[in-house]
């Protein structure tokens, strides 16, 4: 008992004006990078114990790689487990975090080239050193290189100036880097990490580094080559194996499998689950130095892992050690609601009088004879949260809070995700897919919508045309075929649209861009454009904004998860149709609307920023030079070690 807490006035009023336990209580990926709930290190202790074990043997040398799979049942904490491992890795550096969940893994077929897009967003994170994952590793390679001690925030502050005093800084660290690096297959690969370190490049480099094809403006003035379309599977495992080789000179890299339970199967007939043992098996052989993590269901483990072709094989790489995730313990309840309810308390700069308050302490520990699950435990609570002796408020059921709080959830995340998923066509056009699933049989400017479905087409076609919106307008049957292409690349952006203007072929009678980047002139893209926006083709450019999106990605990954949220498919098309999300939405009534026949405004166009004048950077940056004299008065330097030397020398390492 506390005898100087805060008074029972000032704490019923804290207790009425907010319920900590009333939100959503699923862990989603951002709360793995930016975690929203308390951890309580001594549940399931034995698991996280085990993994950083791993990583001491790891540093000590004594192994290069562990496989290490997390058993346990829905709600039993395993994506908690990887929050706490990411979220000490943080604060002791020293690793880098990699992070697979639900959204990530995609189509089936492409899992290569979808790792690969995971590594280069999980690498795009915080680390230890207080910039990305991916400056530190373009931080490393520049110290081997150059025999210095630069600190990452030190030389990510620096570097847009002393590039912008010598444009070709990259082109000569590279060729440094590349002689102490003579085992690097591909050299552009040293080009793009490099590129991270200057702030207005650092997105096209990532976005190259996840297999994505830039502007070819962008390429062009960052020395990049833009990869085909052919092979991405192939050249994607190529590419990452060389980034995974390039961290284990100076990291320990640590990967997550979360979220392995789906319905999905690739071509072959195998599971996510299967899919992804068989990609965590590819790496193991392949990683320098690391940890590779997998969380799943027993089930899962038991009839799926086990059943593969050579299973013991797979088994014997990535379950090297296995833990089983256990339910909670009297102990275990009392201690986790006490850790909430601190930062409850901390957060009002109050001090209860013990630090379960208003719960006691005997009736929590009840709770742990009853083998519960954290979210349960935090679910009771949030129910009988309430002042000691007041009488409990009138419980009003409203089926549809938790979506509200699962959407809610989502929605805030994107404020800082949306960058992840706003070049990602797939999963832009899903989530737009989702959305008109909801409008069907209602009508919005002037088109009764009548069906949605997926584009088939041959191998050839595919990945290119989205969904077809049937329907009727004025009479008449309209079947609109929407394709979002948020691609960069020119020859991907003219595939796409020679099958948008095809209207034979696919059915359609309009042909539907959704795109927030402008069409090169002087590509076929664009003549195909020209004709799509024709009186005779009758087509539409729809104009992509994050804000427009985020409403209807946030749902999709409610539904995606609804499992998890506990929420069901009905229960989510009655939120929808009551927020008035997909009816009221910009996109969707603007690809139902009569073609404008127009070019949209206000469209990015990335060759604007491919050719940022050099000396309008160095403007920008002219405060924090002054401040740091870090940059000399140019001289004629003709020697390139000399010129390195004096661009960075100053940089206090």
């Amino acid at each position: 008992m506390n005898e100087f807490h805060s008074s029972i006035a000032e704490l019923k009023k804290a207790i009425a004006s907010q319920n900590p336990f009333d939100r959503s209580l699923i862990v989603r990926s951002s709360d793995i990078w930016k975690p929203s709930f308390p951890d309580v290190p001594s549940i399931n202790s034995h698991a996280s114990d085990g993994v950083f074990q791993g990583i001491e043997q790891i540093s000590a040398q004594y192994r290069t790689v562990i496989g290490i799979t997390i058993k346990a049942e829905k709600g039993l904490g395993k994506s908690h487990l990887m929050s706490r491992i990411r979220r000490r890795l943080l604060d002791e550096g020293g690793a880098f975090f990699v992070y697979m969940s639900e959204v990530d893994y995609g189509n089936l077929n492409r899992v290569n080239a979808n790792f690969l897009n995971t590594l280069s967003s999980s690498l795009k994170q915080i680390g230890n050193a207080g910039v990305m994952q991916w400056q530190e590793l373009a931080t490393a390679l520049t110290n081997e290189a150059l025999s210095k001690t630069y600190l990452p925030q030190n030389l990510v502050k620096q570097f847009p100036v002393a590039l912008a005093k010598n444009p070709k800084l990259i082109d000569s660290l590279t060729a440094k880097v590349l002689q102490v690096k003579p085992n690097i297959e591909n050299p552009y690969l040293i080009q793009a990490i490099l590129w991270t370190l200057s702030a207005d490049k650092a997105i096209f480099a990532t976005n190259w580094l996840s297999g994505r094809a830039l502007a070819q403006a962008q390429a062009d003035a960052m020395g990049l080559p833009n990869s085909t379309e052919e092979d991405k599977e192939g050249e994607a495992f190529q590419t990452t194996c060389q980034i995974l080789d390039l961290i284990g000179d100076y990291r320990t890299l640590v990967m997550g499998f979360d979220e392995l339970e789906s319905v999905d199967r690739n071509e072959a007939g195998f599971t996510r689950a299967q899919v992804v043992a068989l990609l965590v098996k590819d790496l193991y052989s392949k990683i320098k130095r690391g940890v590779l993590m997998t969380a799943m269901f027993e089930q899962t483990w038991r009839s799926q892992i086990r059943a593969l072709p050579q299973a013991d094989s797979v088994t014997a790489r990535m379950g090297e050690k296995i833990f089983d995730l256990k339910y909670l313990n009297a102990d275990d309840v009392v201690t986790l609601v006490s850790q909430w309810l601190k930062e409850f308390y901390d957060s009002k700069d109050l001090t209860p009088p013990h630090p379960v308050y208003p719960f006691d302490e005997s009736e929590l520990r009840e709770l742990g004879k009853e083998r519960l699950i954290v979210r349960k435990v935090l679910e009771e609570c949030a129910k009988k949260w309430q002042v000691p002796g007041d009488t409990p408020p009138r419980a009003i059921v409203d089926p549809l809070h938790q979506v509200e709080l699962a959407f809610n959830k989502e929605l805030n995340a994107l404020e800082t995700t949306i960058e992840k998923y706003f070049d990602d066509s797939d999963i832009l056009s899903e989530a737009l897919y989702f959305g008109f699933l909801s409008v069907k049989g209602e009508i919005l400017e002037g088109v009764q919508v009548e069906e949605i479905e997926k584009v088939k087409t041959r191998a050839a076609d595919r990945g290119y045309l989205h969904f077809r919106i049937r329907g009727q307008e004025n009479g008449k049957s309209v079947k609109i075929v929407v394709a979002v292409v948020q691609e960069s690349g020119a020859k991907f952006v003219s595939a796409a649209l020679k099958r948008l203007i095809n209207y034979q072929k696919f059915d359609m009678t309009r042909g539907c861009l959704v795109r927030s980047k402008d069409v090169k002139p002087n590509t076929v893209g664009k003549r195909c454009l020209d004709k799509l926006l024709s009186q005779e083709l009758g087509g539409e450019f729809v104009k992509l904004t994050s804000e427009d999106i985020k409403p209807l990605l946030a749902i999709y990954f409610v539904s995606k998860a609804r499992e998890d949220y506990e929420v069901t498919e009905d229960q989510i098309q009655q939120f929808i149709v009551h927020k008035n999300l997909a009816n009221e939405n910009y996109l969707i009534n603007e690809i139902l609307s009569d073609p404008s026949g127009q070019i949209p405004d206000g469209l990015l166009d990335e060759d604007e920023m491919a050719d940022l004048d050099e000396y309008e950077m160095s403007e920008l940056d002219d405060e924090s030079m002054a401040e740091s004299n870090f940059i000399p008065e140019p001289t004629e330097i003709n020697n390139l070690e000399e010129s390195l030397d004096n661009l960075l020398g100053q940089i206090s390492g």
